[in-house]
């Protein structure tokens, strides 16, 4: 969850950046919070509740639900704990209430099957460089695992290869891979895109990070090629995250879904590589790697093997689990096939058993006053069904990387090519009405062309998030849909308060950053002021009503790596 509460400090509060989850550790980390959750014997009761919820977006409704939501009733809304089985029947429960239909093909769920696996730390990597041997600790020199679902894997005297930014994008009229066979082999990476280290506004998109500057590209890509073993090197600027982040978010479990119900290719062995390492490496194969990153920073750079055979052998504890997304439909009047998804994740940290003291994480800002919006934005719409159906999607497993709304965009309800957009609400601002939107991947879509329109008219302005090379575009759930090709919006209320401006928001939110994100403090506040997010879900509310009761179908800018997927889908939204 990058929100506007948190992106303005990730480099001043460091310390926050290793927490896991929300986007904050790299995607795929398990939370430690998401295994330490433990059932109790005897269930908390469900707050009671008597409050009268009414059809629309009225602040009291959203606030009775963020109250539910986040009670200690809810044990932190942890996948597998009974405080998903209270999520799961509240949601339900909501959207019954309303007048929606099952979302699922007449199921209200969705089972999301996950594997949790855990690497044997013990494990070490031997690299024979020019017949120099360098044996590779876990933790210290690397950090590595398995996406296979296998509880053992091997790679023996694997070639070696340097392959720059290991990046394969036809619209940018570069392929790291040109004329270069790695099957079988172990391609070493550079971290985030060329421009970012060049510090060049004519690469890619200059500092700020694309999709292919992303580790889970890298890796992706390089499965793609055939390579049996890829290893990211690290460093703290590129990555946005000291080597302490890696070592804490790639150790321990970590939670995917099954190989079986994923469509993107996965490598036997995956992971990263210190700085440090990789330079001692490339030294004694007779490499400077400071020379070889710039050169990599140019366009026709050509992968450069090294004299090295690399080996690893890796146990991994492998468990089967799963959880739920819930879903929920308002179908169309005219075009019920075409749909406008609305999404948030319902999942939190759960409860820690093994802390003294309040133990029970309760995601009130992240993520009940997400799931809590797009329950009254259902409400709006339902006062006046659309011309296109509209999908309320909750999904779980955020906190685990985005596993939830992954395993939706390889399974829709609605085919992705008829799916006209999806609008993702994660983390509100409570702190009152904004002067600004920050639009995270801002120029990214057409769907800044409506939100534009409707913030016009609101006397706001749009403007980018603060620090577009840490890549929070691809560290929230939208960014499935947006990887599928389909159109995806991540917009949210600004700094710059009405009252205070722009240093009471700095102020709110570094507050928040530091005594209540991901600790048991996240908790309902009856003293919010939730004007501004009623301002906010109403922006968001009427982006989708000028999508579900309209013809078009918005797309990506020229030149967006998602473009592709979404022209090949729907060859008209190209027009």
């Amino acid at each position: 969850m990058p929100s506007t509460l948190v992106r303005p400090f990730l480099f001043v509060l460091a310390g926050a950046v290793a927490l896991a989850g929300c986007n904050r550790a790299p995607e795929g980390a398990a939370p430690a919070a998401a295994t330490a959750a433990t059932p109790t014997t005897v269930a908390t009761p469900v707050p009671a509740s008597t409050h009268d919820f009414v059809p629309g977006i009225v602040g009291g409704d959203f606030a009775e639900h963020v109250r539910v939501l986040a009670s200690d009733a809810f044990e932190g809304r942890a996948p597998g704990s009974p405080g998903e089985e209270k999520t799961v029947d509240y949601l339900v429960s909501q959207f019954k209430a309303m007048g929606l239909q099952p979302g699922n093909n007449g199921q209200w769920t969705q089972v999301v099957p996950m594997t949790e696996t855990t690497a044997n730390e013990d494990t070490t990597m031997r690299i024979v460089v020019k017949g120099k041997p360098h044996t590779l600790k876990f933790g210290d020199d690397m950090v590595i695992g398995t996406r296979s679902g296998q509880k053992h894997v091997a790679v023996a005297d694997s070639d070696v290869v340097f392959v720059g930014y290991g990046v394969d994008a036809p619209e940018q009229h570069w392929n790291d891979y040109a004329g270069l066979d790695v099957k079988g082999k172990t391609v070493v990476i550079l971290v985030n895109d060329p421009g970012f280290h060049a510090n060049d506004p004519t690469l890619f998109e200059g500092r700020r990070m694309t999709w292919y500057g992303r580790w889970v590209y890298k890796f992706e890509e390089a499965a793609r090629k055939g390579a049996a073993a890829a290893l990211i090197v690290h460093d703290d600027a590129g990555a946005s995250y000291g080597w302490d982040v890696v070592r804490g978010s790639w150790s321990g479990a970590q939670f995917d879904l099954r190989a079986s119900d994923d469509p993107a290719p996965r490598l036997p062995v995956q992971g990263w590589i210190s700085g440090a390492q990789a330079k001692a490496l490339f030294a004694d194969a007779g490499l400077d790697f400071d020379a070889l990153r710039a050169a990599a920073n140019k366009r026709g750079f050509k992968a450069v093997p090294l004299e090295a055979k690399a080996s690893v052998t890796l146990d991994s504890t492998i468990i089967e689990k799963s959880s739920r997304n819930v879903i929920a439909k308002l179908p169309g009047t005219e075009r019920p096939d075409e749909a406008v998804v609305y999404l948030a994740h319902w999942d939190h940290l759960g409860k820690h058993a093994d802390e003294a003291g309040d133990n029970i994480y309760n995601g009130a800002i992240d993520n009940a006053t997400g799931v809590a919006g797009i329950l009254e934005i259902a409400g709006q719409f339902a006062k006046a069904p659309p011309k296109r159906s509209v999908l309320f999607l909750a999904v779980t497993l955020e906190e685990s990387g985005l596993l939830g709304s992954k395993h939706y965009v390889a399974h829709p309800a609605v085919p992705l090519k008829d799916t006209v957009a999806a609008i993702n609400i994660d983390a509100m601002s409570t702190f009152g009405p904004s002067k600004d939107i920050v639009v995270t991947g801002l120029g990214n879509s057409e769907l800044d062309d409506v939100l534009k329109t409707i913030a016009d008219k609101q006397g706001r302005t749009l403007h980018a998030e603060a620090t577009p090379e840490s890549g929070f575009y691809f560290r929230s759930d939208h960014f499935n849909f947006a990887k599928a090709g389909v159109p995806a919006l991540y917009a949210e209320g600004g700094e710059d308060l009405v009252d205070g401006g722009a240093a009471a928001g700095r102020k709110a939110a570094e507050d928040y950053t530091a005594n209540r994100y991901h600790k048991p403090a996240d908790e309902f506040d009856a003293k919010w002021n939730l004007q501004g997010t009623m301002q906010d879900l109403d922006t968001l509310y009427e982006v989708g009503r000028v999508l579900a009761d309209g013809t078009t179908w918005p797309n990506w800018r020229t030149g967006n790596p998602f473009r592709a997927a979404r022209d090949a889908s729907r060859p008209s939204a190209s027009k």
